[in-house]
């Protein structure tokens, strides 16, 4: 069974979830329908990805019930402002076949355009109040913004979702979440970001962390999903592979110790993506409609 992270309006999801950014939309529906066939009952999408009515074949082809599987998606910053942000909603609802979303995330800031943000965060409001989602969240708001935010608008996020693995362990984001009361989601939570940019140093390869999985049976990603949910977090490991699925999703019968997560959070190397500096509108991304 899953363990469960609580947000702060008292809803619970489990703390590890199937992601699918980069899954190309042929292979998502297989990749999802095997990981709620092992198990799975959290399943990570957006907009922006293209995937989202892959995600939901998945999700009817496996034959688990709605009601049992947590679906949390993104708005796209193109979607950004109060009506754009209601019909964005809409867009994915029904790409996704769910009348309701479990949680809907902004999927980035505009720094240079924040007001746009703002309203689209007001937006996510209203479709709380409305019943539409259960719970609303960002991602990738870094300290000053998510105060900026928050001396705007009326809810806290229930989830902020952000680039968080051994080599970059983000202490003082997820400490100004958890001054907020705010679940830190870990996207590309083993360190897979480093692979797709090329880098040679990866967690997934790291020899302490395979020194800590020696002890346990478990292989490196194995053993960084557990040190995130022993430390309160959700996690969304991406794969299309079901071998991988299957691994990623074994990890609830075993322990770290405080020692051994200690050493984990030492391997981070504080090199962190500034946010700040990205135009997100430059992407070409282009959310179709339903």
């Amino acid at each position: 069974m899953s363990s469960t992270v609580t947000f702060n309006n008292g809803i619970t999801m489990p703390a590890i979830g199937l992601g699918v950014y980069q899954s190309p939309p042929e292979e998502t529906v297989t990749a999802v329908q095997t990981a709620l066939e092992l198990g799975y009952r959290h399943i990570d999408t957006a907009a922006a990805y293209l995937n989202e009515r892959e995600v939901g074949e998945g999700l009817r082809r496996s034959g688990v019930p709605r009601e049992e599987v947590f679906i949390e998606t993104k708005v796209w910053v193109t979607d950004y402002g109060y009506e754009e942000t209601l019909k964005a909603f809409e867009k994915s609802a029904k790409k996704l076949s769910v009348e309701q979303l479990d949680l809907l995330l902004l999927h980035q800031p505009l720094p240079a355009k924040f007001e746009r943000t703002i309203q689209a965060y007001k937006a996510l409001e209203k479709l709380l109040a409305d019943g539409s989602v259960r719970a609303i969240g960002v991602s990738n708001l870094l300290p000053a913004r998510l105060d900026a935010l928050l001396a705007e608008t009326d809810i806290v996020p229930a989830v902020n979702q952000i680039e968080l693995h051994p080599y970059n362990v983000r202490a003082e984001l997820q400490a100004k979440n958890a001054e907020h009361g705010v679940i830190t989601q870990a996207w590309s939570p083993i360190g897979g970001i480093r692979s797709y940019n090329g880098e040679a140093s990866n967690p997934l390869n790291d020899t302490t962390i395979r020194a800590i999985g020696e002890g346990y049976g478990k292989t490196n990603a194995q053993v960084i999903l557990r040190w995130h949910i022993q430390q309160g977090r959700s996690a969304i490991p991406k794969s299309i592979n079901a071998a991988r699925i299957a691994e990623n999703f074994d990890v609830f019968d075993f322990e770290l110790t405080t020692s051994e997560l200690a050493r984990i959070d030492a391997l981070d190397t504080g090199d962190t993506l500034d946010l700040e500096t990205l135009d997100p509108e430059s992407f070409g991304i282009v959310i179709d409609e339903a």
